[in-house]
């Protein structure tokens, strides 16, 4: 029998279990899990819903059934190759071999601890690496606008921003990628889908563009607080901006301010994670499991830093963001096309209505946008179609008469 590849989703991140016979029953899937993800089967909750990863208390967890019998075959309930599993677990676990490797796995095993403590000063970072950041309007407004109108700011949402770097360190966002996610008042969980993020990877690449920052709103409530990100954005930020290899990567926070008039703005504003922030991330000196009664806006650490000349476990999080000057500009993608993974999934039916509405202009002008290559992407070749019809773009050469033909019978099937 052939094997398969399972994706399970915990609080960790996203990881992978190899199973060699796709009839199992679900205890046999916990053991398997228990023995490449080091998760013991006790503490174990698995569910094919999303949400289980949102809950907080164990009777919230209980809630969530659809894997507890042990008997049941996971082909039954549909679980085959490349399916995702969310894993809730008690407790922590023990990491060990290639199956999973954390950001800056250099950091395991630290001696003279105290005397690597006194010498962890945290200061504030005066210069970014990143000039300044400069958004393509409609890419912008496009994601607040969602989030203005459809969300009201009542929830988190996020995005990963694309786009290019020029020599003096100036980052241009020309369009914003938003992943599958799950958004309350305090939380954002960005639920990444490794297959979507390689269609993204191969547009932009031959869109010319690559991954420049992450993108974040806070709550109305959020307002209220006294900080300006919290610890738990923190985290999340410094774990992207870890994950780049990008020394320029941009982090910018949307918004509502209260204006003179007693109306309210959107508001902008970019960061970069300092140097220090991101090595003690990678080193693992953050604690990640916070406290609900945990002041949001300190960062606290496993072990002592110096501050200000005194030994700390609590820092402000302003210590660890650097301000970016924020520009815009009219990039060279429009963002007229309904964007992915919001309210309703987007359908060839939106591909039909976009070519209609915009039919007086040339075929590469209509499907200028990164939302509809998104789409289109989804059926085609991820190797040939997908960079060759983005480069198209990119230079604003007519799109040969295949692609079109194909791309128009797509829409007319609708």
């Amino acid at each position: 029998m052939a094997k398969i590849m399972l994706r399970v989703r915990s609080r960790d991140g996203l990881e992978r279990v190899t199973v060699d016979n796709p009839h199992i029953t679900i205890a046999q899937l916990k053991a398997l899990i228990e023995s490449q993800l080091r998760v013991p089967v006790p503490n174990q909750t698995l569910s094919t819903n999303q949400n289980l990863l949102l809950a907080k208390t164990p009777d919230q967890i209980a809630r969530f059934t659809d894997l507890s019998n042990p008997q049941t075959l996971i082909s039954s309930l549909g679980v085959t190759h490349g399916s995702m599993i969310y894993l809730a677990y008690e407790g922590q676990r023990t990491v060990a071999g290639p199956n999973f490797c954390r950001a800056g796995s250099f950091g395991r095993k630290m001696t003279m601890d105290d005397l690597i403590a006194k010498q962890m000063r945290v200061t504030r970072q005066e210069n970014p690496h990143c000039e300044l950041v400069s958004f393509d309007r409609d890419a912008a407004n496009a994601f607040q606008h969602y989030v203005n109108e459809s969300l009201a700011f009542a929830i988190k949402r996020g995005g990963i921003m694309y786009g290019t770097v020029l020599p003096e360190g100036k980052v241009e966002v020309n369009f914003i990628y938003e992943p599958p996610q799950q958004g309350t008042e305090e939380n954002l969980i960005l639920l990444r889908d490794p297959d979507e993020e390689n269609l993204v990877e191969a547009i932009a690449i031959g869109l010319g563009m690559r991954k420049v920052g992450f993108i974040l709103t806070q709550t109305i409530s959020q307002n209220k607080k006294d900080y300006t990100m919290s610890n738990a954005e923190i985290l999340q930020a410094a774990e992207l901006h870890g994950q780049s290899d990008l020394k320029e990567w941009v982090t910018a926070v949307v918004k509502l301010e209260v204006n003179e008039d007693g109306g309210a703005d959107v508001h902008f504003e970019a960061f970069q994670m300092s140097d220090m922030c991101i090595r003690l991330y990678k080193e693992r000196w953050f604690e990640t499991e916070i406290p609900k009664d945990f002041d949001p806006k300190l960062s606290r650490m496993k072990k002592d830093v110096v501050v200000g000349g005194k030994d700390t476990r609590e820092v402000d999080n302003d210590f660890f963001l650097v301000v970016v000057k924020i520009f815009d500009h009219q990039g060279p993608l429009s963002s007229t096309f309904p964007i992915e993974n919001r309210n309703a999934p987007v359908t060839m039916t939106a591909l039909k209505n976009h070519l209609d509405r915009t039919k007086s202009l040339s075929f590469v002008k209509r499907i200028s946008d990164f939302h509809l290559l998104l789409l289109l992407a989804r059926f085609l070749d991820i190797n040939a179609d997908v960079p060759a019809l983005a480069g198209c773009v990119q230079t604003q050469t007519s799109v040969p008469e295949g692609y079109q033909l194909l791309i128009e019978s797509m829409a007319s099937a609708s």
